[in-house]
């Protein structure tokens, strides 16, 4: 029997119609038999970050479990970003959608093309405040996401009325 993981999963982005693109993401990978989307955050409007000259973004979280590898999740949502025209031009610039690995189980993961937890997370109010929506009490280097997000600037993000589902 396969073993299951709880992973979470940072969507976002500012081009093209970026909710549906989310809402298609979170649909491929749910239709994967190995992945199953078990709860999505709330979704948020929020100030470009690094490259500030660009337009707001998009940004959700999602909780999944999944019985792949932490490399084969992160395939498989580079496929969702691909099928949705991601092109990576310019590093924080503009996306029709980004999907990253934040969290895969308790497992460190330390390679050149995944690294769980995400090594920024914790600093990015973009990607805490939804992880607090569906899993505050989730512990992230000795501190809870609910404690993190009391850490950072969060005034200039906004909830939206969107609500994303498979």
């Amino acid at each position: 029997m396969a073993k299951f993981v709880t992973a979470y999963i940072g969507l976002g982005g500012n081009v093209g119609d970026v909710f549906n693109n989310m809402q298609s993401a979170l649909r491929s990978l749910d239709s994967h038999e190995q992945i199953s989307v078990r709860s999505i955050s709330h979704v948020y409007k929020t100030p470009p970050w690094g490259i500030e000259k660009q337009d707001w973004f998009l940004n959700a979280c999602a909780c999944v479990q999944t019985s792949l590898t932490g490399h084969e999740l992160l395939s498989e949502c580079l496929a969702a970003e691909k099928s949705l025209n991601r092109v990576r031009e310019i590093r924080w610039g503009p996306r029709t959608i980004d999907l990253d690995v934040l969290i895969y189980g308790n497992e460190i993961i330390d390679a050149e093309d995944l690294q769980v937890p995400h090594p920024r997370m914790h600093e990015r109010g973009f990607v805490m405040l939804p992880m607090a929506d569906i899993a505050p009490n989730v512990m992230l280097q000795e501190k809870s996401i609910l404690q993190w997000v009391e850490l950072l600037k969060t005034s200039d993000i906004q909830k939206t009325e969107l609500e994303l589902t498979l």
